[in-house]
């Protein structure tokens, strides 16, 4: 729980939009926030997923609501952010946490593949930014998206996650400039493998990541409550000087790169 590291009231009277919200990493985004006295609004498309996510936040005690928004249709992100104001106040954290992903070898790729993950990771992280705009201006609030550290180095099967991941980071450097004038600042936090989240499980075994997570150099695999604390700092005032950061949360493991965790994926 955040409430052992930082003050408890940190996010107290602040409203947070969550996009891709039904996701492992966001939603524990969203918990930490909340736990730091957040008010959360859970936004993606599958309303079964978000409104149980929403009754865990509840039941700990957070002041959380769920709602309908696809990012590739910013008519629903209006809709969704005016409801969002009407409700808790206008947002003074976003987070561009939706995202789509699936393992796939480059030359069995289709277009259409490739254009699902870049319409929901970047395009979507630009139509949140976008319609939250106004009302981050008049907050003077921040933007942290979820990149990955594909971002960064190359990983086998995720050609199209890797460019997705590199643009999300670019847009947050052009937002950063550009919206510096209105007060909002915009970073990112690259995790690495995250240990028992789904985009895990769908490329690695236990055993390989009982085997990758030894030649971390911190020797284990991130967990959402890390993805959650580092969020946590660079949406609240103590990151106030830092804008158009992108920060790497993975223990180290890009140093030795994605050679043996190639290795893996690819041996039949």
């Amino acid at each position: 729980m955040l409430r052992r590291y930082f003050a408890p009231d940190l996010f107290a009277g602040r409203t947070v939009f969550v996009t891709g919200g039904g996701g492992t990493i966001n939603v524990g985004i969203a918990r930490g926030l909340g736990e730091l006295g957040g008010r959360v609004v859970l936004a993606g498309r599958t309303m079964e997923r978000l409104d149980a996510c929403r009754d865990e936040l509840r039941a700990a005690g957070i002041e959380a609501k769920s709602m309908y928004c696809d990012v590739q249709d910013i008519a629903t992100l209006d809709a969704a952010l005016a409801e969002t104001e009407a409700t808790f106040g206008p947002v003074d954290v976003l987070i561009c946490g939706a995202a789509a992903n699936f393992p796939a070898p480059a030359e069995q790729m289709t277009a259409e593949g490739f254009r699902k993950v870049i319409s929901v990771d970047l395009l979507g992280s630009f139509n949140a930014s976008r319609a939250a705009f106004e009302q981050l201006r008049r907050t003077r609030g921040n933007i942290v998206f979820v990149s990955a550290t594909n971002a960064i180095m190359p990983f086998a099967f995720q050609a199209h996650v890797g460019a997705a991941k590199a643009g999300i980071d670019s847009l947050m450097r052009g937002l950063a400039l550009e919206w510096g004038k209105y007060g909002i600042r915009c970073n990112s936090v690259l995790p690495g493998p995250i240990e028992k989240t789904e985009g895990l499980r769908r490329l690695l075994t236990e055993e390989d990541v009982e085997v990758l997570s030894g030649y971390v150099p911190i020797g284990r695999f991130g967990t959402v409550e890390d993805v959650a604390g580092v969020t946590a700092f660079l949406a609240s005032p103590l990151a106030g000087l830092l804008t158009g950061v992108a920060l790497v949360a993975d223990g180290g493991q890009s140093f030795s790169g994605s050679a043996m965790l190639a290795e893996m994926m690819l041996t039949p």
